[in-house]
């Protein structure tokens, strides 16, 4: 992928550039001043540079494709490039997105390519999205692998637009109280919906001597209850179960009443698990309440 400055530079006519882009030529023309040096399928990479190349030296990548480069496996595959740039300088055609801007943020360069911080590529791309559960995903992920904080999410939420940021900040507010995940967060608005006293999130549980007991996705220490959601995702088969039953078992001898939940149910049968959930909340109730301290996530 070259530029036609970058072709006249070495002497390329325009004539001949304009010749070898037509029917029947041996390049393509994928955007104005954007010159595909064969006749193949432009892949994702390409599609990129040419769309800097239209875009001018000051664009920078956002969106589904930053956050692809940054590694985010929950980042949906792109149709298009999303494009920050200033203001008066291109506009959208073809497979690409300007977003005009007066808050162009300072790039990152990832596989060579200028891309925005990933709070907001994160927030620039849930914007452009109608699936709230692929919008929760990609947050979730991005705060489980450190990459950045719910903090500046938030900051990110309240520096932006307001318009198309609702799923934005819908997923925000389970991950405020320390949801990691989409299937804590399908979790917690479960829990919202029991009518159970509120819990802490993904934190740390300890015996009265110090002794690391689990760290279980929902915790109500005023009573010593714990909910996992025992998900497959993360393990392998053998070493799920090994970790479940010794985790099980520490939990045990800590006098912690535990319930235990497939993700699926929590879709499949909500009801059902707030019936679950409720029983096992009053069996802790009537339990003398384990001494334990905790840790936050």
């Amino acid at each position: 992928m070259v530029s036609t400055a970058w072709l006249r530079e070495l002497g390329v006519p325009g004539r001949t550039i304009t010749r070898r882009c037509e029917p029947g030529g041996t390049w393509q023309k994928l955007l104005p001043r954007a010159i595909l040096l064969s006749r193949a399928v432009p892949t994702e990479d390409q599609r990129i540079a040419a769309a800097l190349i239209y875009a001018g030296e000051n664009a920078i990548v956002t969106g589904l494709s930053a956050l692809r480069r940054y590694g985010l496996r929950q980042a949906p595959a792109p149709n298009r490039v999303h494009l920050l740039a200033p203001r008066g300088a291109v506009t959208s055609r073809d497979f690409v997105v300007i977003e005009a801007t007066t808050r162009l943020p300072r790039s990152r360069i990832r596989m060579d390519v200028p891309v925005a911080p990933i709070p907001r590529a994160l927030i620039d791309a849930a914007r452009r999205l109608s699936n709230p559960r692929a919008v929760q995903a990609m947050m979730a992920e991005a705060i489980q692998r450190r990459d950045c904080t719910v903090a500046a999410l938030a900051q990110e939420l309240a520096d932006g637009p307001k318009v198309g940021s609702s799923l934005a900040r819908k997923a925000l507010i389970p991950l405020l109280d320390g949801v990691h995940s989409v299937a804590e967060a399908d979790a917690w608005e479960l829990w919202q919906r029991s009518g159970l006293p509120a819990c802490q999130w993904n934190v740390k549980i300890f015996d009265e001597h110090g002794n690391f007991i689990a760290k279980p996705d929902a915790w109500c220490r005023k009573v010593g209850f714990a909910w996992e959601i025992d998900s497959r995702d993360h393990h392998s088969e053998d070493d799920d179960f090994a970790n479940t039953v010794a985790r099980n078992a520490r939990y045990a001898a800590a006098g912690i009443v535990v319930l235990q939940t497939l993700p699926a149910w929590i879709r499949s049968e909500p009801d059902k698990v707030i019936a679950q959930l409720r029983a096992a909340y009053e069996a802790a109730e009537r339990r003398p309440c384990p001494n334990t301290r905790t840790q936050g996530s």
